[in-house]
Formats: C-alpha cells, structure tokens, sequence
C-alpha cells in the first residue's frame, strides 16, 4: 500500500473518537496512518462524566478514553503527533499536503479531517448580551462539588445538560436554564428533574460572569423582564466547528459537508454537520472515512 513519494498513506486531522476509528480502521487494511492533534487523544470524552448511549458497557468518558488510547497507541501504523497542529491544508490532483505548526509538510494520498468542534461563546450569539471578552466554560466541565449547594445559571439548552445530572444524580444544585426558542426541542429529557428552573427567553443580558455571584436580566419569549441571580455561570449553548486553514469547503454554518469536499479530503465526525454529533456516529464515520480512503487509493491513479 505504501508509496515512498508520500510521507504516508492517510494524514487524519484530529485525535477524537472519529480521528482514532479512522486511523484504527486504516492500520486494519494496512494503511500507515500520521495523527495530528493539538492537544491529548480524545480530550473531550475524558470530560464526560457519564455515558448512556455508547456500546460496549462504558459508563464514563474517561474509562471509554482510556480504552481508545491504549489502542491507538499500540497500533503500530500510526504514527501520533501529539501537541501539533495544521496551520494549512491543500489539496491537488495526485495528493494532499498538510502543514504543520512546527513548519512541516507532509503528504499523502489523502486526508481525513475530523478536528470536530468547540464550545461557542456568548459573543457567538445573538440571544445573550455579555461584558467584553468573557468567556466562560461549558456545563460539563463542572464538578459536583462546583454545583453543591448553589445555584447555577445554564445559558443555553443543549443536550450536556441531561449529562450532567445523570452524573451527579445526588447533587443538590439549582440549575436555571435560559434557553432560546431554538433551543425548546433540547429540554425535554431534563424538564422533569425537580433540580431544574426552565426560563425561556428573548434575550438575556449577563451583568457578571466569573466570581461570587452572577447577575442578568432576562427578557422572557412573552416579553416579560426578570432579574436572575446564581452563585456561577455555565455554558450550553453548543459547539462550532474548527476546521482547520485551507481547501476546506465550508457551508454558511461553518460546518464542512463531507460531499462538497475535493476528492482527496474526507470528512468525518462532528465537523460534517451539527445534527449527528454523537460519540457512536462519529467513530463510524471515522471508519468510514478511512475505508473512502482506501478503496479510493485503489481505483484513482497513483501519484508519479
């Protein structure tokens, strides 16, 4: 399979569940493979405190985590670059070529990139009105000792809201969600649970993120005014993608349609879109991607 013109067969952007499938399923038809990851394989899935939707008996993040690391680390096919990230990506008729931070370039026949999303901040909405530069971090982040006792004020009504209080079924916490109109199909799971203040909104208005306490007013879907105290302030207004610079076609979203790509660049994971993103979808589309891959390398021209 291997071309010495290429650094490798497959470069995968990304060390998420869809990176790791992808670069697992490559060394499975024996495809070398060259990670590239910013930061700890699977970072995200070690912030999951509990999981009910995996296959596999995994009750946690973290114990699925370690479970994905350890493979990925004993696949020999993979070569990991840890602590790098691709400051640009181009593609061409006979290959791509991915360089990295530390001014590497490195080609191969294809690429898959699964470099999924991150959490939006206030500023990334219209709904909520917040001081300058506050950035604040997403509910599942939080410990239970975090919520103990105290109030929180969740802004937004994703889904990781019904995580954590799966996580800590015992914690006595306030959660006062404000949420969007857009947002009204995401609270269901959790408008039962006797912890939670659901507050529908217009617009909210925050008068102080990080410190003792937390003030807002909030404009409610009737127009009503209210003013909403807590003891801290979360995040849960969702993700944005981060694709990397370069040949990436990009929808109005940001998102990356995995059918609008050049031929060479296969998307995968969180990135493709935000109506799939789930741990189990993004490890199929992951394997998926690296069977594209593949089965491409053997009916396309090889380069030279």
């Amino acid at each position: 399979m291997a071309d010495t013109l290429y650094d490798t067969d497959l470069i995968i952007l990304g060390g998420g569940p869809a990176g790791c499938a992808a670069a697992r399923m490559a060394a499975s038809v024996g495809m070398r493979s060259i990670l590239i990851e910013p930061d700890r394989l699977c970072r995200n899935l070690y912030r999951i405190p509990a999981l009910n939707n995996v296959l596999g008996g995994y009750t946690s993040g973290t114990e699925l985590a370690d479970s994905i690391v350890a493979e990925l680390k004993s696949t020999e096919l993979c070569r990991l670059e840890l602590g790098r990230h691709v400051t640009a990506l181009r593609a061409d008729d006979d290959q791509v070529t991915a360089t990295v931070n530390t001014g590497t370039r490195l080609t191969a026949p294809y690429a898959i990139v699964a470099t999924g999303v991150g959490p939006l901040q206030p500023r990334d909405v219209a709904w909520i009105t917040a001081p300058d530069g506050l950035n604040l971090a997403p509910l599942w982040q939080a410990e239970a000792d975090d919520a103990e006792g105290r109030t929180l004020l969740v802004l937004g009504g994703d889904r990781p809201i019904g995580t954590f209080l799966r996580a800590n079924p015992t914690t006595d916490t306030r959660l006062l969600v404000a949420y969007p109109a857009a947002d009204a199909y995401k609270i269901e799971e959790i408008r039962e649970d006797s912890r939670v203040t659901l507050l529908p909104v217009e617009h909210l208005t925050l008068s102080c993120g990080e410190g003792a306490q937390v003030s807002a007013e909030a404009v409610g879907q009737d127009g009503a005014r209210r003013a909403v105290t807590a003891d801290a302030v979360y995040l849960s207004i969702g993700n944005a993608p981060t694709a990397p610079p370069g040949d990436l076609t990009r929808g109005a979203d940001g998102y990356c349609p995995p059918t609008d790509q050049h031929p060479r660049v296969i998307v995968a994971g969180d990135l493709r879109s935000a109506r799939f993103q789930r741990i189990m979808t993004a490890v199929g589309s992951g394997s998926e991607a690296a069977l594209h891959a593949y089965y491409a390398a053997r009916e396309l021209p090889a380069k030279g």
